[in-house]
């Protein structure tokens, strides 16, 4: 077991809880969207009703695990850094396109600021389309057209997006460890985030 000082903290107790939350909510829309598109599990789930409720109101939730955690500053210093382009950020896209192994990065490397960048653009897209087609005397039935369009097809995008982050955490067990408990170790953190281990010397 490596010692107390082999380990830095990553991740607050409301940045888990965020990121915790965030992910639920995600993967409920997900799960209730195939139950609702696939006929083979609307089939065995049934319950359309139910399952369309679910639906819309974890989807209209989806920004407020963030929303309440920008009452704390460990949030508010994580959005502003995945919100953020750097020169290491270039570098590190720069090293993945050439296979590189030398990648800098600080506390998140360029792919998860990517992610998260996308993830929460895709959010308001996806929740003003789906009010569109839930609440179908706000507009004419083109505009319902378009935003089902785009709607089905946005969260196509976020299913692989999902799927490729969840791929990359399976892959990753100090990575998830950090997530679960809030450190990592020091070996790791220099290996995938070296400026982020450089400077945090025993804190995040």
């Amino acid at each position: 077991m490596p010692r107390p000082s082999d380990r830095l903290l990553r991740f607050t107790r409301a940045e888990r809880l965020v990121h915790r939350a965030t992910a639920a909510l995600m993967l409920t829309c997900l799960a209730t969207a195939a139950c609702l598109y696939l006929p083979p599990l609307a089939e065995l789930v049934g319950r359309r009703r139910l399952v369309v409720t679910v639906h819309v109101w974890c989807g209209l939730a989806l920004p407020v695990p963030l929303l309440l955690g920008l009452a704390f500053r460990a949030v508010r210093t994580d959005v502003s850094r995945l919100s953020r382009f750097t020169a290491a950020d270039r570098a590190w896209l720069r090293a993945v396109r050439t296979r590189t192994p030398d990648r800098p990065a600080g506390k998140f490397n360029a792919g998860q600021k990517l992610y998260a960048q996308w993830t929460l653009g895709a959010m308001p897209v996806t929740i003003g389309t789906g009010l569109l087609m839930w609440l179908t005397h706000l507009a004419p039935p083109s505009w319902r057209t378009g935003a089902t369009f785009v709607h089905d097809w946005i969260a196509a995008a976020v299913l692989v997006v999902t799927a490729g982050h969840i791929w990359m955490a399976v892959r990753d067990p100090e990575a998830r460890r950090g997530m679960r408990t809030g450190t990592v170790g020091r070996a790791w953190a220099r290996s995938e985030h070296p400026q982020w281990e450089a400077e945090s010397g025993g804190g995040a």
